[in-house]
């Protein structure tokens, strides 16, 4: 199941490449191009046509269908109606004038009858005369003109055509010249024109009035005959331009292949796989598995990489399927390049190495990069030497480019050294295939506008990305390295001591991080929250302490190492609720490990006279163990810097010796097991812990001009030479103990211990008070 999910995205995506690649079997056709000059005759070997394209078909069956009639059903009837209805109207226009009757009662019988009008018109109509010319002028229209045929204006079909045809009583059809039949505006016109020369204006526009309200049309619109008549025309329009019959060449030799030569290719091959000559769509099933095959062997080049050399990705069912989800949105991306034909230049291979090198590395990255470029290469719309060597060399600079930018702030120098990249190869393609200047100018456009987006939406698909995979990269470990985060501000404020010694931690695991190829970045940051828990109680720590009293004078031991074991649990409460990633949140509990609190440990022994009844457990760190590189090395850096704090006369040697008692005691007692660590890393450890060390704790020449501004009285007279203690909890033999070895030569004995930053503060202060002189520090 584990290996088997994997193998399925891989066959899965290229199955994905081949739908959107399909793979063209049609190679006699593949061979021509226009333009070139065929090199023999080619015979049509069975009659084909050639089919118009969807422009030309539709633009024929447009014309067809302007070309059919409307049909119109003849309602002789309607000039009847219309007669009957204004005889009426006049009559009752008769009787409201002749009884007495008053402009305003005309004005109020007009409304009523529909007629729009003005006092103007009812006085009109209160005159005989002009009513009588009004009435038989609208009566004789009604009877002479609405029999040739009035349609309805809103009936657009009836403009469409230069004839209708008109279906009269019995089934009769004929066809008529458009310009024999009446709109409205033509009917009222001619109507007008019955009117005697001398009626006025008014009457006429009062005739038009009248004749609107009553008008029926005499022609009425059959829609469903007229629709059907368009369709039968559109289907009888032929799909085919031309026809081409058996034996008749389709191209000449030593002609130049043009247009219609290669529509009548196509056309010729279309018809050899519809009669099952080559494939349904000139891809058969052996072509579709051969392209399915031939992208599975190449995406499996950068499968096997993960495999073999990258098992922590190759093992994260998540990492994989996102880095699947970037292919697939790329070959996407390329599909509708190939589709719309877009510039080859717009290929965004630069979003997915960005996305891998910020994620994971940039050997991942670039690797994937030239496979996304060989992969791009091999599928059929990008077959060409310039788009091959472009996306390759576009994906393998925004892989490399990762190094030279560690700052989401910084994408702009990604878009630089991208474009930089992508103007040298094409230039040099241009060289060689002989590019225009514009030709050259317009590529190197689009291939920047390329990089411009591609990093900019890489930069921030990158947080959803983190979210997704769970991985933190080293823009937001720098994010986190801000000192005016608010848990670093308040370690700094609350626990300046804690905050002191976790810089310096830091600078030693870096530098060691960095030597055996583990992510130094990573350790710095983690050990900026390593000991953030301090924060809640940062008396009981000895480096926050500011005079001789140790609060853990008056705790029982029990008490001391809960309050001890307590910042490594409320370290993870508080980068919890601060959202601290989880791989900084480790580093929390594992650089103490599964270690005991060895000082309380040995009071409380001592005040019980014995173990007794004692629970170790009550007395060590919940853990667990160091389980990678950077928390095992934070494990060795942390009581390395303390004990060399107050180590006297840091010379090499004794840094050199102090440095392999205290990690020879951590792999003593197992704190390492878990660790990736090699031996031969943990002698590079040493020796980056030993140089930074050197540096740090230098000998300074001790001027005698102002040797009085840094030294106080105390230190100018003779001390007898002390017995120091380095913080910690372990005999040297790497048992309990808390009794210190017995000096050397030099009045010093170094202890090898567990407290690696103060964790147990009543250690150094105990042996102060051992040593009157306070030469344990």
């Amino acid at each position: 199941m584990h290996h088997g999910a994997r193998l399925f995205l891989l066959v899965g995506l290229g199955l994905l490449l081949t739908v959107f690649f399909p793979p063209d079997s049609r190679l006699p056709v593949a061979q021509y191009e226009e333009g070139m000059v065929a090199g023999a005759d080619l015979i049509a070997e069975i009659p084909f046509g050639i089919p118009k394209s969807p422009e030309e078909l539709e633009r024929d069956r447009s014309e067809a269908v302007a070309a059919v009639p409307p049909v119109f059903d003849h309602r002789p009837e309607a000039a009847d109606t219309v007669s009957a209805r204004l005889s009426r109207f006049f009559a009752r226009a008769d009787s409201v004038a002749g009884a007495g009757g008053s402009v305003a009662a005309m004005q109020r019988f007009l409304a009523a009858s529909g007629v729009s009008s003005g006092e103007e018109q009812a006085t009109l109509m209160m005159s005989p005369r002009s009513r009588d010319e009004i009435r038989e002028a609208a009566l004789t229209a009604a009877d002479s003109l609405l029999p040739l045929g009035v349609v309805d204006a809103a009936q657009p079909q009836l403009f469409s055509a230069g004839r209708v045809m008109v279906r009269r009583a019995g089934g009769v059809e004929v066809q008529l010249p458009r310009d024999s039949i009446l709109i409205p505006r033509e009917f009222f016109n001619l109507a007008g024109e019955l009117l005697p020369t001398t009626a006025s204006a008014p009457v006429e526009e009062l005739l038009r009035l009248v004749l609107i309200q009553f008008l029926v049309p005499t022609f009425t619109l059959d829609e469903v005959a007229t629709e059907e008549d368009r369709a039968s025309a559109r289907r009888a329009v032929s799909t085919t331009k031309a026809t081409i019959l058996q034996g008749e060449a389709i191209l000449r030799a030593n002609q130049a292949v043009t247009g219609e030569d290669m529509e009548r290719l196509t056309a010729y091959y279309d018809q050899l796989r519809s009669r099952g000559v080559v494939g349904e769509g000139g891809r058969p099933l052996g072509a579709v598995a051969g392209g399915t095959l031939l992208n599975v062997l190449l995406l499996g080049i950068y499968g096997l990489l993960l495999f073999f050399y990258r098992p922590e990705v190759y093992t994260d069912f998540r990492w994989i399927l996102l880095q699947v989800f970037l292919l697939a949105a790329y070959f996407g991306v390329a599909g509708l390049i190939a589709r719309h034909d877009l510039p080859p230049e717009l290929l965004p291979a630069t979003f997915v190495a960005l996305a891998t090198a910020v994620l994971w590395d940039a050997r991942m990255a670039l690797v994937l990069g030239l496979t996304v470029g060989v992969v791009t290469g091999a599928q059929p719309p990008f077959v060409d030497f310039g788009i091959l060597i472009t996306t390759t060399v576009g994906g393998a600079a925004a892989a490399l480019s990762v190094r030279a930018v560690r700052r989401r702030a910084q994408t702009w120098i990604f878009v630089a050294l991208i474009s930089g990249a992508y103007a040298a190869v094409l230039v040099a393609l241009a060289l060689i295939l002989g590019w225009g200047g514009g030709d050259l100018l317009t590529r190197m456009g689009w291939a920047v506008g390329n990089a411009t987006v591609s990093a900019i939406l890489a930069m921030g698909f990158i947080p959803l990305f983190e979210w997704f995979t769970g991985i933190t990269t080293d823009q937001t470990l720098l994010e986190w390295a801000d000192p005016n985060r608010p848990l670093l501000r308040r370690l700094a404020l609350e626990a300046p001591g804690t905050y002191a010694h976790s810089i310096n931690v830091a600078n030693l695991a870096e530098a060691a991080a960095n030597a055996v190829g583990a992510n130094g970045l990573l350790c710095r940051v983690g050990v900026y929250y390593h000991d953030i828990g301090k924060v809640l109680k940062p008396q009981y720590f000895v480096e926050n302490q500011p005079g001789p009293r140790n609060p853990h004078d008056l705790l029982k031991p029990a008490t001391s190492a809960a309050i001890v074991r307590e910042h490594v649990e409320e370290g993870l409460r508080l980068a919890r609720e601060a959202k601290l990633p989880p791989v900084l949140q480790q580093f929390i509990p594992e650089h103490h490990g599964t270690q005991l609190i060895g000082y309380f440990w040995d009071r409380a022994r001592e005040e019980a006279g014995g173990e007794g009844t004692l629970d170790p457990e009550d007395f060590r760190y919940p853990g667990p163990r160091p389980r990678s590189r950077e928390t095992a090395i934070v494990m060795l850096a942390d009581p390395v810097e303390s004990a060399a704090r107050v180590l006297q006369d840091p010379t090499p040697e004794r840094i050199r010796e102090l440095i392999d008692r205290l990690v020879e005691a951590r792999i003593q007692q197992g704190q390492l097991d878990e660790a990736p660590l090699t031996l031969g890393d943990l002698a590079a450890i040493r020796e980056q812990f030993a140089k930074v060390l050197g540096g740090m704790y230098h000998h300074r020449v001790d001027y005698p001009s102002t040797r009085h501004l840094t030294r106080s009285p105390r230190e100018e007279a003779p001390a007898p030479a002390p017995e120091a203690a380095v913080p910690g909890d372990l005999h040297p033999s790497g048992e309990g103990g808390t009794a210190p070895p017995p000096p050397d030569p030099a009045g010093e004995s170094v202890e090898q211990g567990e407290g690696s930053s103060g964790d147990e503060p009543a250690v150094t202060r105990a042996a102060a008070r051992r040593d009157p002189s306070g030469g344990a520090g």
